[in-house]
């Protein structure tokens, strides 16, 4: 199993070109990196990195996307060649996406799933936090997520869905901020939940690991088969990845718990990020490096799936969820069932 398949590239003006068959990355006219092109399932590449032509071809004919984002990880392009997969199984999804009570159902799997796994967090912060105020408070917030979970089966709308979710979040993200260390939280603090641009440190780091989370998960559905665009719980739109927006809800706790620790270790300090014109906050330089090898080591811890009752590996897990997710569609399953963390 392969879980360190993707390149991603953050160094500025780099550039990249095909070497016979090999990638090779160049900074500065000096040769960085080589990796062989059959290793690659993607290649990710933050800000401005310059790519070859011949190299765009052999990647599209090799069947490796290339995605590209902006320096604070924000989607701008995606290439790829002849897209696959069982046509059969997306014209169910189609038909699925159109049946108001099949939406409804998915959407609200997912929205369950994402505030359990929120609620998981902050849980386990309670039963680690130093000081008292700090363990009342996160616990006030977990009772205050199990009543937004209570209220999900009851949401007879995606409307009401998403005002349930909406204010479960801004919730929990008020509570994030007693899980980042006593002595850190002026340099980490967050106001809610900003994103284009993000206003806060915290913010900057949450929006670069979702970025590489999103990427993963627009992978897997398209691995699984299923057609990224066609969501249940976000909104149909021209170049949104809505199904891959989906299935990372329930991962984005995921994220947040491995910023947290990168945060209160001192791996990523307050002296890692920009503030520019208009108040964007940005992640840079070595941190990137920092937080994109973190996030590939923490993909190959491996973790029990409490459906199947296996072993693994937490970076295949948006593949699993995005195979479950096809039986649903298919009607092989009754129901979506999200993953639960623990």
């Amino acid at each position: 199993m392969h879980l360190l398949n993707t390149l991603y590239v953050t160094s500025a003006d780099s550039y990249l070109r095909l070497d016979n068959a090999t990638l090779r990355v160049d900074v500065e006219q000096e040769t960085r990196l080589r990796v062989p092109l059959h290793h690659l399932q993607a290649v990710v590449c933050f800000g401005h990195v310059g790519l070859s032509l011949p190299l765009m071809h052999r990647l599209a004919d090799d069947a490796i996307t290339l995605v590209l984002l902006d320096s604070n990880g924000r989607f701008k392009a995606r290439l790829e060649g002849a897209v696959s997969g069982n046509v059969l199984l997306r014209l169910a999804q189609h038909k699925a996406a159109s049946e108001a009570e099949t939406t409804l159902a998915v959407a609200r799997s997912l929205v369950a799933g994402k505030l359990r796994n929120q609620r998981q967090v902050l849980l386990r912060g309670a039963r680690e936090a130093k000081a008292q105020d700090d363990a009342e408070a996160l616990s006030r917030a977990a009772l205050n997520l199990a009543a937004s979970l209570r209220s999900v089966p009851g949401a007879t709308t995606l409307d009401a869905l998403r005002g349930v979710e909406g204010e479960a979040a801004r919730g929990y993200f008020e509570a994030l901020n007693r899980l980042v260390r006593a002595d850190l939280r002026a340099s980490f603090a967050m106001n809610g939940r900003s994103r284009r641009p993000p206003r806060d440190r915290m913010n900057a780091l949450l929006s670069f690991f979702y970025s590489m989370l999103m990427n993963d998960c627009r992978s897997a559905c398209e691995a699984a088969g299923l057609d990224p665009q066609i969501g249940f719980l976000h909104a149909v739109r021209p170049g949104r990845a809505a199904l891959a927006l989906d299935l990372m809800e329930e991962f984005r706790p995921l994220a947040d718990r491995l910023a947290l620790t990168l945060v209160n270790r001192g791996q990523i300090k307050h002296g890692d990020f920009a503030e520019r014109e208009g108040g964007a906050v940005l992640l840079e330089g070595d941190a990137r490096k920092a937080v994109v090898v973190a996030y590939q080591e923490r993909k190959q811890d491996a973790v029990t799936h409490p459906l199947l009752a296996e072993s693994v590996p937490l970076g295949l897990l948006p593949l699993v969820q995005a195979r479950l997710l096809a039986r649903r569609v298919r009607g092989e399953a009754p129901a979506y069932v999200p993953y639960a963390m623990r």
